[in-house]
């Protein structure tokens, strides 16, 4: 008997939990728990196979007394004595109705083998950036040690134990391996422009079939993302830790630029810091020399986080070294939970982008092909995070300048200025299809117009003034983000590339077309180029669309095992960190 997946009834998965607005939230957060799983595919099917162990009786009692503490589903289920309180009473009542409220957890009076195995992997849930007593920790350590004990003389009390230890037991497993699979904070609560999510998983099922075999632990594993993207962080978050346990690193005092063959106190704790994270091999000793070592070494650690690479320890370097240790570990728990809510694709072709480090990678089979730096939205026009597949090119495109764009810049550009539109080569446009028609500009009165309820728009021609540049890659997605070439190629010389509306511009367009066009007998270099020297808008359909999987990540390990940071663009990780520290609340 399937559960029936309703908006209301997938409350009862109890992963990517909603928490109350933090304050200072942009909208759209706060959302009901069911409505995000729904829309996130997160499906709980419970099919009861019979009980726990072959021939094994559960304790008398047990059953009914799991059955009354469910009677009132509606509401949250706490257990005074031990002090807890279950996080998903609707998923947990359905499980044990589906089983007829028999123990799933316990044979007689003494629990199953696979409670040692559920407790191990609740303790480990801390290697994946998480608190082990959100789910359960001490309270199942508890019950348990009290169970293991010599019983209660008066069995009620024992069952009342073994009910209350099995019921905390399922509600850990359900919402631990929620968390592994789809998250442990609902995006749309902390960054409401995260679209990108992984596969539905059937949780009722992994239960139920984990159970059977007695390896929950190894079910809840499988549930953890198999990119290595999310298994190199791993070992990175435990390398930190490490780093975090031990003497703080030097912190280097305000002063002068420190750069090669320098003599200045300051490149003592310079050397020191470099050395701590393994930037620094040779032997530091107390030189205040700025020799070629240091200079290799800042270089490395600018490159690492995303900085201007010079060699020089300026303000925005040294605040990088400053960064504690474990604020780098918070840094990487912060992104393994990002890396919990992306899809997992590991095979085939992707296109991924990172906006926070403004890079493209293009990966065939979890193998990077091709590379090449990008410029992302502004910090206060972001691009959002979601998967879409590039289905067609573009080459010499129109830019049809987008409403928001037109009512923020354009018609105040207007207004300012009479002769902006033919300066910039915008031309404005009525009606639509075949009743298009040009209109000039110099007979609008544009202190009349306003952006909501304009009549006209603006749209740029083909040329080497376009925005757009030559290609645009086109992937279907409602928030009308795009790839595409620029004409201002000075922009991806910068560290820092937010200068967008949100489309992502490359450096490299060309060889991107040439990859999605590969297999093409039509198109090749010399063809392409020539179909763009004609200057003729031209649409050219891919054989097979590539996704593109943008997302927000500002820490990852390289697979030479270097750990990068980078910058809160967008202002996201204070509000991640802070739902990570909250209890996941019981569903209402």
């Amino acid at each position: 008997m399937a559960y029936d997946p309703t908006p209301e009834s997938l409350e009862s998965c109890g992963g990517g939990h909603a928490r109350a607005p933090i304050r200072g939230e942009r909208g759209g957060r706060g959302r009901r728990l069911g409505r995000w799983l729904a829309a996130a595919g997160v499906v709980v099917t419970l099919v009861w196979p019979g009980p726990s162990r072959a021939g094994a009786e559960p304790l008398p009692g047990v059953a009914d007394l799991i059955r009354s503490r469910l009677a009132d589903e509606g509401g949250p289920l706490s257990f005074a004595r031990a002090g807890a309180e279950l996080r998903d009473p609707l998923a947990v009542a359905q499980f044990y109705r589906q089983r007829g409220f028999l123990p799933a957890w316990s044979a007689g009076p003494q629990p199953l083998p696979s409670v040692d195995l559920l407790v191990a992997a609740i303790r480990a849930a801390e290697g994946e950036g998480l608190v082990p007593d959100h789910y359960h920790l001490a309270v199942v350590t508890d019950l348990l040690a009290t169970a293991r004990r010599a019983p209660p003389p008066d069995t009620p009390s024992l069952a009342a134990l073994m009910a209350d230890l099995d019921l905390v037991l399922t509600d850990a497993f359900l919402l631990l391996g929620c968390h592994y699979s789809s998250g442990c904070v609902n995006p749309v609560t902390v960054e409401a422009e995260w679209y990108a999510r992984r596969g539905p998983v059937d949780m009722g099922a992994v239960l139920e079939e984990a159970l059977a075999k007695q390896r929950v632990d190894e079910a809840l594993q499988r549930l953890l993302p198999r990119s290595p993207a999310y298994q190199r962080l791993r070992v990175a978050l435990e390398r930190y830790r490490a780093l975090a346990a031990g003497e703080p690193w030097p912190i280097l005092p305000d002063g002068p630029p420190l750069r090669r063959a320098g003599v200045d106190a300051g490149v003592v704790p310079l050397r020191a810091r470099l050395a701590a994270t393994g930037g620094l091999t040779t032997a530091a000793g107390d030189s205040d020399l700025f020799d070629a070592a240091v200079d290799a070494a800042v270089r490395r650690f600018q490159a690492r986080h995303g900085l201007a690479v010079d060699g020089v320890v300026g303000p925005t370097t040294r605040r990088a070294l400053n960064v504690p240790a474990a604020a780098r570990v918070r840094q990487i728990e912060i992104n393994l939970e990002r890396l919990r809510w992306s899809p997992d694709k590991t095979a085939g072709r992707v296109i991924l982008i990172n906006i926070a480090d403004f890079r493209l990678e293009v990966v065939e089979h979890g193998e990077p092909v091709m590379a090449m730096r990008v410029v992302a939205g502004k910090p206060y026009w972001h691009t959002p995070v979601f998967t879409a597949p590039i289905t067609y090119l573009v080459v010499n495109p129109s830019w049809n300048v987008p409403p928001a764009i037109t009512a923020a810049e354009i018609l105040p550009a207007v207004r300012r200025d009479p002769g902006y539109l033919a300066r910039v080569g915008l031309r404005v446009l009525f009606g639509w299809g075949g009743n298009t028609r040009v209109v000039d500009p110099q007979g609008v009165d544009w202190r009349a117009v306003h952006g909501a309820t304009s009549p006209y728009r603006f749209q740029q021609p083909p040329g080497p003034a376009n925005p757009l540049g030559r290609i645009k890659f086109m992937l279907p997605n409602p928030f009308h983000v795009y790839l595409h070439d620029s004409p201002a190629r000075q922009l991806f010389a910068q560290p820092v590339r937010a200068f967008s509306h949100g489309c992502i511009r490359l450096e490299e367009p060309l060889d991107l077309a040439l990859y999605l066009l590969r297999g093409s007998r039509r198109w090749s270099r010399e063809t392409l180029l020539a179909a763009i020297a004609t200057g003729v808008e031209q649409t050219l359909y891919l054989r097979e669309p590539v996704d593109v999987t943008l997302l927000y990540l500002t820490a990852w390990a390289n697979a030479d095992g270097s750990v990068q940071f980078r910058d809160d663009l967008y202002d996201r990780d204070g509000f991640l960190d802070r739902a990570l520290r909250e209890p996941p609340p019981p569903t209402p």
